[in-house]
């Protein structure tokens, strides 16, 4: 198998694209589904996370089922450090335009307000990724170094 292993705990670092950690943590904020970074085996010193989307707890049950080695999945919040600004609320924008003396509320405005809102924040948050994270896998938390990619 060479430098491949079913351990994930040889991992040492991570590589994530910002686009997917956006897309992970967005999703996180507007969606009921889990969506995770996702690292496949076999493992290696340096790997490749990808966005995923967990389809429940059965995965996990098929998946340790198998005999193979089981992915490891990163909550993308984890990777986000604590400056990173805060996912912009519908609400919050319509507040923070409400409260503006110089500009009439409508919901085009609120509209605009809110989508320009979005796109400082998908700016800004591939600039507060940690250099670090530790990760729970079925073998124990590993502690793994992370390098973004774009």
């Amino acid at each position: 198998m060479g430098d491949e292993s079913r351990d994930p705990r040889v991992i040492r670092s991570v590589a994530v694209t910002a686009g997917d950690v956006v897309t992970a943590v967005e999703s996180h904020h507007q969606r009921d589904e889990r969506v995770v970074l996702r690292v496949t085996p076999p493992f290696s010193g340096r790997m490749r996370a990808r966005i995923h989307v967990v389809s429940g707890d059965r995965e996990a049950a098929v998946e340790g089922q198998t005999g193979e080695s089981v992915p490891v999945h990163i909550d993308p919040l984890t990777l986000l450090d604590d400056e990173a600004p805060p996912y912009p609320r519908p609400g919050d924008t319509e507040d923070a335009l409400r409260r503006d003396p110089d500009v009439e509320y409508t919901v085009d405005r609120h509209h605009d307000r809110h989508r320009e809102a979005l796109e400082r924040w998908r700016d800004h948050v591939p600039d507060h990724v940690r250099d670090s994270v530790t990760v729970e896998t079925v073998m124990g938390p590993v502690t793994v170094d992370v390098a973004v990619l774009g």
